[in-house]
């Protein structure tokens, strides 16, 4: 996800239960023109492992070109996002642009499988708009020329994020007998329980989680125990989420070159993580105007003082 998964959340993903992730998608377009912020994107870390490049675009030899240059950075594979709805990607043939062009989606895949020598994968949509769903034949298609993962949003790119994700169509890709590759699927997973009924539903072989780790990355965690025992996880304590935000913002500052540079990307998971704490607004706006360090600090320590033996339920935690 742009802007969300560098460095520090990845970090933080990994260590409750992630076990594979990606970037932020990388342009091609940047990539060939040496952005060093784009390249920036791309370095790897020992604990993201497996991990991969996710590149897109909606030129062919830009995208095969991005693909060797990613592939110098060693990823343990390449991902082709042909999923992405936003009307400033897609309106311009990339992203789920491509479900418009279904021929020039294929031989780009074939074209990046045939140019590099690591894994392939792809991730899409189930289709255009709820006229338009060619998802079952385009994942044969895929498959055939070499893709060797397919994640699937359920969603077509005209819902955006708005509506319920369509596990059923997800699993009529699943349950095709041409379809023998892995399938991923993805959309609306924001805890345990859901997790195992669109797991019921489509027979999916893995699940990409997105929106619902954001603010509660040890959702991983839960929903692996709760497939494995059946039992869900107590919620867990403000100082507890406390203490995985200031691990995540080290990470940051860590990674980041200027403190509010560090600062300014926790932003967007400050106002995730701790949803329905009551009469929270004002520390809420207290950390999001924050662009120190110690100033953060303070507003957490004010958090832990406040509100020490609440725990925080993420059951019904909205994911827009």
């Amino acid at each position: 996800m742009e802007d969300v998964t560098y460095k520090s959340f990845r970090y933080i993903c990994k260590k409750y239960g992630a076990d594979v992730m990606s970037t932020e998608f990388i342009s091609s377009e940047a990539l060939i023109r040496d952005v060093n912020k784009t390249k920036r994107k791309m370095t790897l870390f020992e604990f993201d492992r497996p991990i991969a490049i996710q590149i897109y675009g909606a030129n062919i030899d830009s995208m095969v070109e991005a693909a060797k240059v990613a592939e110098t950075f060693q990823p343990n594979y390449i991902d082709i996002n042909f999923g992405c709805p936003m009307k400033k990607i897609a309106g311009k043939g990339a992203g789920s642009g491509l479900l418009r062009d279904i021929p020039k989606m294929i031989e780009m895949a074939s074209q990046i499988v045939k140019a590099v020598n690591l894994p392939v994968t792809a991730k899409t949509r189930v289709g255009w708009d709820d006229n338009d769903k060619p998802i079952v034949e385009v994942s044969e298609r895929l498959q055939d020329v070499g893709i060797q993962m397919l994640a699937l949003h359920g969603r077509t790119r005209q819902q955006l994020y708005t509506g319920e994700a369509d596990w059923e169509m997800i699993g009529k890709v699943k349950s095709n007998p041409r379809f023998k590759i892995p399938l991923v699927g993805n959309g609306d997973i924001n805890g345990p329980e859901k997790a195992k009924e669109a797991r019921d539903i489509s027979g999916v072989d893995g699940m990409m989680i997105g929106r619902g780790a954001i603010g509660r990355p040890w959702i991983f965690r839960e929903i692996k125990h709760y497939f494995q025992t059946g039992e869900m996880l107590p919620p867990p304590t403000v100082p507890e989420i406390v203490e995985v935000i200031k691990e995540q913002m080290e990470q940051s500052l860590s990674w980041k070159e200027y403190e509010k540079q560090a600062i300014w990307e926790m932003r967007r998971h400050f106002a995730r993580y701790f949803p329905g704490v009551p009469d929270f607004r004002e520390l809420r706006i207290a950390l999001l105007r924050a662009e120190e360090h110690t100033h953060v600090l303070e507003i957490l320590d004010r958090i832990v003082d406040k509100y020490r033996d609440t725990r925080v339920d993420y059951t019904n935690m909205s994911l827009k």
